[in-house]
């Protein structure tokens, strides 16, 4: 199937790769410029990887370098948001909740922010990564991080409809058969893959999720070598409804920009109806609607 014609008159949104180290400070500096760039480039969203305030050494690290959402870090971001007029998906932030005092943990949240710095949505990553992967490095995020509780409504954005998803979740096509059949345009994993992972199941599960979904799919990705310890695949991404690649981060930290347009989404919906075609009652709950 053709793709879609790139009209100047579609909403462009950006997707940030990054380097996060233990430096949040540096981080957001980062993070700051790419932001700033994408609103030049006319971006109406941008988007940031999974653990964009910091990728932390060990457990303990990431729990003194936790924050709550209405700490200093978010702040900075509302601000940026605001002096850029572009809305932000900030894609998994070390969340202190309102049980950190009783729990010791914290939260891996997915928050946007629309472009008057206002927090219009979150997520709590429901699957948490522990894997022992031969030659990558055991990940064990239950260590510091709590599982969310559920997943949340698509919020509306100037690009469509966004389905809030976290990286790991990406393997549970569940979750975004829930996401799509609650009204969602757009998927987002943004993500800090490994690097034997990455090669082998990085494009080929983004670009499942978006043909099976229908959806387009927004993947901004940790790169590159954060310390010592760990060290992440990148390839940020784009992939719209058919599951062409449609935007692509070179090696390093930069972005890339993708016109996402809503009546090619549509039209491939109507021209291949597979959500009429679902039988539910052979699948139990796979994939059913959030309420």
């Amino acid at each position: 199937m053709a793709v879609s014609s790139s009209s100047w008159e579609l909403p462009l949104v950006a997707v940030c790769q990054v380097t996060s180290t233990p430096d949040k400070e540096q981080n957001f500096l980062t993070c700051a410029e790419l932001i700033r760039e994408a609103a030049r480039l006319g971006a109406c969203l941008a988007f940031l990887p999974e653990a964009f305030d910091f990728i932390a050494r060990n457990p303990e690290e990431t729990l003194h370098l936790s924050e709550p959402l209405g700490g200093n870090l978010l702040g900075e971001y509302t601000q940026l948001a605001r002096d850029c007029g572009l809305w932000l998906s900030l894609g998994g932030f070390h969340e202190r909740g309102q049980d950190w005092e009783q729990t010791q943990k914290i939260y891996n949240c997915h928050v946007i922010l629309n472009n008057k710095g206002s927090v219009v949505a979150t997520y709590r990553k429901t699957h948490l990564c522990d894997v022992e992967i031969p030659g990558q490095g055991p990940m064990h995020e239950s260590n510091s991080t709590i599982p969310g509780p559920s997943l949340e409504s698509p919020i509306s954005t100037p690009a469509g409809k966004i389905g809030l998803a976290i990286c790991y979740d990406m393997r549970f096509p569940e979750l975004s058969l829930a996401l799509v059949q609650a009204g969602a345009e757009i998927l987002t994993y943004p993500s800090a893959f490994g690097s034997v992972t990455g090669p082998a199941h990085w494009e080929v599960l983004l670009r499942a999720r978006a043909i099976e979904s229908q959806c387009y799919v927004v993947a901004a990705a940790q790169c590159g070598r954060h310390h010592e310890k760990r060290a992440s695949y990148g390839h940020s991404m784009v992939v719209d409804p058919w599951g062409t690649v449609v935007a692509r981060c070179s090696e390093g930290p930069g972005l890339c920009l993708a016109r996402i347009d809503l009546n090619y989404l549509r039209r491939l919906r109507q021209h291949l109806p597979v959500f009429q075609h679902r039988r539910p009652e052979l699948y139990g709950h796979l994939g059913h609607p959030l309420s």
